[in-house]
Parts: structure tokens; sequence; C-alpha cells
């Protein structure tokens, strides 16, 4: 079947043949191809320029490929390239770890759609109606994968109440998942984004290599990720801090799943109010918040929020503890997360020395010309 064309306005190509998926409105002539259909990107004298689809809003379209395609073979190999490539990277198919990022959008050459596989279980979120579209065809590719239980959710990422999330394929068979030989307990159906924060899998690691001995506060724990590698690695005590009641519960059933409930205690209150008055006797601090900034327009905002939060633990922390702190607000750049901090050691008065840099993880790929897929960045600091 041959797809509608959008043409390009003249001289506007640069960007595109640079290789960015994205095409903004102003890019773009008039046409009359809707939001959520695929449709063929065309220069200004109808050169083919790429494949995807049409969005409502600023960014009016997304790239899916180069080449021409027809959408379900395009799926099809997206998948099972990025299915392989994990395979290769020994992320899959372990007995000590069933956790993994299967699809991560734009990284994986597809935007609008995260795969993430708990166990034989994928939990599939759609970003865009285009390729929601083949939701079932997706669920197919990933069954034929390995992965019989398939749950679609979708209803928050699409912004529309009309759509249920639900089972595509299967249904739950189990709720307990091995990290790194950690178990977890996740909750796809009613916990946020998929269930689990798959995307600070090695800087939970690199947190039991540092807790031996040491007490540890996990400021916005939501289900204790960085807790439990801290209890495994050694810690005397760790402290969880989120302001949601049912977030420090699971965290607390996930201390109790690996034995290590005596050293886990759960604090149900906002990090803000609790930094004003943390104890000082904190030798490993993680703050890991939210997305402070949603949109380009409250970046000054959630700048100002970085900067406080972490002002607030540097000036209470021992000298020689340690700080992990981490942005996953998209439009906060690096540069600017580590300026950001460099202004908050100022601000308390602390001798603060930068150990690493800390990223997402190789199952959160990112498109090289594509930089707002590096959306999470951390830095490990030591405080003096």
């Amino acid at each position: 079947m041959k797809l509608p064309s959008i043409h390009l306005l003249p001289a506007k190509e640069k960007a595109i043949k640079r290789g960015h998926p994205w095409v903004f409105s102003g890019a773009l002539s008039k046409h009359s191809v809707k939001p959520g259909e695929w449709a063929e990107l065309c220069d200004h004298n109808g050169r083919f320029l790429a494949m995807g689809f049409v969005e409502p809003g600023s960014i009016a379209f997304k790239i899916a490929s180069r080449e021409a395609y027809q959408p379900e073979e395009l799926i099809r190999l997206r998948i099972e390239r990025a299915i392989a490539f994990r395979r290769k990277a020994g992320l899959l198919d372990r007995k000590d770890h069933q956790i993994c990022r299967l699809f991560f959008a734009e990284g994986d050459g597809l935007p609008g759609l995260v795969i993430d596989a708990y166990g034989i279980h994928c939990v599939v979120q759609f970003h865009s109606r285009a390729v929601f579209h083949y939701r079932h065809l997706i669920a197919e590719i990933l069954a034929e994968q390995g992965f019989p239980n398939v749950f679609s959710k979708s209803r928050e990422s699409l912004h529309d109440k009309g759509i249920e999330d639900s089972y595509l394929l299967g249904g739950k068979q189990e709720d307990v998942f091995l990290e790194y030989g950690l178990k977890f307990k996740v909750d796809w159906e009613q916990g946020q984004k998929t269930g689990f924060f798959i995307d600070q899998r090695e800087n939970r690691r690199l947190i039991g290599t540092l807790s031996k001995d040491k007490k540890v506060l996990n400021a916005f724990s939501y289900t204790g990720g960085f807790s439990i590698y801290a209890l495994a690695g050694g810690a005397t005590d760790v402290v969880s801090l989120d302001s949601s009641a049912k977030a420090i519960e699971l965290a607390h059933e996930n201390a109790v799943l690996n034995g290590y409930e005596s050293k886990h205690h759960g604090v149900i209150q906002d990090a803000f109010e609790y930094l004003k008055d943390m104890p000082s006797d904190f030798d490993v601090v993680v703050l890991d918040p939210p997305a402070f900034a949603k949109s380009q327009r409250v970046t000054h905002n959630a700048v100002q929020a970085y900067k406080r939060i972490n002002s607030m633990a540097m000036e209470k922390m021992p000298a020689g503890s340690q700080l992990l702190t981490f942005s996953c607000s998209q439009h906060i750049s690096r540069e600017l997360f580590t300026s950001t901090l460099r202004a908050a050691a100022i601000d308390c008065g602390r001798s603060v020395r930068l150990v690493q840099h800390l990223q997402q993880p190789l199952d959160h790929p990112s498109n090289l010309v594509h930089p707002e897929g590096e959306y999470l960045k951390g830095l490990w600091l030591q405080v003096d």
C-alpha cells in the first residue's frame, strides 16, 4: 500500500539530512494527513527523504526510517533487531537477571514505542497512536520472541481516558523478578511507568559497592531499588524516603523478600521537608527525584529545585560521604545539571569532588543525533 506524502517547505531539509528523527510543524507544507497516520516525507520538489508518522503538536512528524517500508514490515524489523542486540549484550536469557528494556523508542529506531520485559512478561507503552494501531502485531512479535504475556499500558502515555490498559496476550503469571540476583516485586498494572525504573540498574549496582558498613539515605525511593542494593552491599542501616505510602510499603516488601527487613526503615514524607532536618550521619545519599522539568518552559524552576535539594543534602552530609544525584528531565542537559550541582556546592559552602558521571544503561540506547534520548544524567560526588 502506497503511503500518502507530506512535503517540507523549501530549505527545511538540513536537520532531516543530519539524521534527527523529529520534524517540527513550521517545516511542513500544508497537508491532509491526520495525526496518527503513517506517511512518506518528501522535500519540496517531491523527492523521498524518509517515512514515519504524523503527530499532533509542535513535533508534527516523527521519522521511523530513511528507507521506504510498509509499517508492519518496519515494526517487525526494528523489534527483532532490538531484542537480538540485547541478547547479544547478555541482558536476556539469564538465571540471575529477568528485567530489561527491550525497546527504547528513537534509540531503537521507532519513536513512540517502549517495551519493558519482566521474565516472560512484556509491558508495552505507546506514545504514538500510529504505533498503537499495530499493538496486536507487536504482541505477536513479542510472543514469537519468547514473551507470551503482553500488557499494554498506554492510557496515560497517550492521554486518552477512553483507552483501557489491558493484556494483549496472556496474563500475569508472577510478579517477583530478579535483577542481578536480587528480588523485586513489580506492579506494572497499577505502579508508575511500567512498574520499575529499569534505567537505574547499573547505578543501583554501584550503590551496592559503596554501602558496606554505611548508613544510607535513598530519597525519592519509590519501591526501594537503591535501598535493596545498598542492603545487599552490607549497609548497616538504610532509610527509604518517599511521599507515597504505597511506594514505601512496596519498598519494605522488597526488603523482606531479600531478607533485609531488620536494617530497612521507610519514611513517608515530602523529601524537601525531610532534608530540612536530615540527620547528619548518612554516609551515602541518593537523590533520584521525578522529572522536575516536563517541558522547556519550566526549566528555570526545575534548575532551582535541583539546586535546592542538593544544597540541602550537601550541607548536612559528613566529610568523606558520597552523594549520587540524578536528573531524569529530558530538558535538563548534562552540562546544565553539572553546573547546577556546582552552584549547589557553592551555596552551601562545601568542597565537593566529582568522581564520575552516571547515565542510563545500554538497554536504553540513544540515537547519536537525538540527544533528547539521553535523558538520565547523574553525578557521583564526594562531599568533603
